[in-house]
């Protein structure tokens, strides 16, 4: 069953600051921190083309309620960098969510909810489906995020294809080219082709798009596109993740799935199709008003939805 929920406010002038940087596995990874810290932690994790400002109502909201809450850059985005030059500037899904649980080793976090949308929502829904163990719960986007690579190449129906323009332009040297000298281009249009009822601003964007600017941006982003359609080969150390997640493991944590109304690229749903990948899901839910960088934009929603699923977890 969906259930409905109504949420829309205007874009935060807030800043999340200070940042904080800790050595992650391959990455340096700035992120910042808010809450107790001997609170539920809590990871919030950004998408393309976004960064932590997704989560600039959504932090202070679960600090309040005495949360730890991590709202990590993700590799290259913002001030969070690679540690050796040699490592490849990989994008696949199976590295990002290594990531999430090398942040977590890093600090010294034995279990948290996972909470994500766009890329952030598919490393935690690795993190959920591969390290249950690690997973208080799991806050997602879009339903399940695992990608398929097997079957990529399955062509969808042709208002689905639409949308996904920029996936096709960055298989291409002049698509590489294109992001690397139009980044804020990009992805302001992107903004608001999946966000159409979302009224951001300029100032609201600069504050994100300056993440952009990592040197890694470029090839971080064109190697998630062109991995998750199988024609590139990923980082070698991923590997065996990748192998799991072929699978298309099943996620047996609590779990709550949100899609928004008026998302432009991810089309929403029932949560009917993917339900069977969640064991332990608890709800799918609508948010009217709401687009892709939906905890941004549906800041009391998405918050809801992660106490709702810690409450879960503490019952049993």
């Amino acid at each position: 069953m969906t259930d409905t929920v109504s949420s829309q406010r205007a874009p935060s002038t807030k800043r999340l600051e200070p940042l904080r940087h800790v050595d992650a596995g391959v990455l340096n990874i700035a992120y910042y921190e808010a809450g107790p810290s001997i609170g539920p932690a809590v990871l919030l994790m950004h998408g393309f083309p976004y960064d932590i400002h997704s989560y600039v109502d959504v932090a202070p909201m679960l600090a309040a309620q005495g949360c730890r809450v991590i709202v990590p850059y993700l590799r290259g985005y913002g001030p969070t960098a690679f540690r050796d030059k040699a490592t490849p500037r990989s994008g696949e899904q199976a590295a990002v969510g290594a990531d999430l649980i090398a942040l977590m080793d890093a600090l010294g976090i034995a279990r948290a909810v996972f909470a994500g949308y766009d890329w952030g929502g598919r490393a935690a829904s690795i993190g959920a489906a591969l390290w249950p163990e690690r997973c208080i719960g799991l806050v997602c986007t879009n339903g399940y995020m695992i990608q398929d690579i097997a079957h990529a190449m399955v062509p969808a129906p042709p208002d689905r294809e639409v949308p996904l323009w920029y996936q096709y332009y960055f298989q291409l040297e002049r698509g590489r080219a294109g992001l690397a000298a139009n980044r804020r281009g990009i992805a302001k249009i992107l903004w608001s082709q999946w966000s159409p009822s979302w009224a951001f601003d300029d100032a609201c964007f600069e504050r994100t798009a300056v993440a952009f600017d990592n040197p890694d941006y470029v090839d971080v982003v064109i190697h998630s596109y062109r991995h998750r359609y199988g024609v590139v080969d990923g980082d070698p150390q991923y590997a065996d993740l990748q192998r799991r997640l072929d699978t298309l493991p099943v996620i047996r944590v609590p779990a709550i799935s949100l899609d928004g109304a008026d998302d432009g690229v991810t089309f929403a749903t029932d949560g009917s199709r993917t339900a069977a990948k969640y064991t332990g899901r608890l709800a799918h839910r609508l948010i009217p008003h709401a687009g892709h960088n939906l905890p941004q934009e549906a800041p009391e929603a998405f918050a809801s939805a992660v106490i709702e699923v810690m409450k879960a977890s503490a019952a049993g």
